[in-house]
């Protein structure tokens, strides 16, 4: 039932994230120190994601990443 295109999109737009995004890379790595599940974690950064795409819709402005 599921989009598999979309799904398949959404896990390897998580995968670079945790790659490039400041953020979300800590996040990562302290839940996977914390003992958590690779795959667990990254579909807690999909749904950060998800989120945000969701945020910038809903107040139909562009996506600022706010990096000091």
């Amino acid at each position: 039932m599921a989009n598999k295109k979309l799904k398949c999109n959404l896990h390897m737009a998580s995968l670079t994230a945790v790659k490039l995004d400041v953020d979300l890379k800590q996040y990562y790595e302290r839940k996977v120190a914390e003992g958590k599940n690779k795959m667990s974690v990254l579909n807690a950064v999909k749904n950060k994601l998800i989120a945000r795409v969701v945020s910038c819709v809903n107040k139909q402005k562009e996506y600022v990443n706010k990096v000091a």
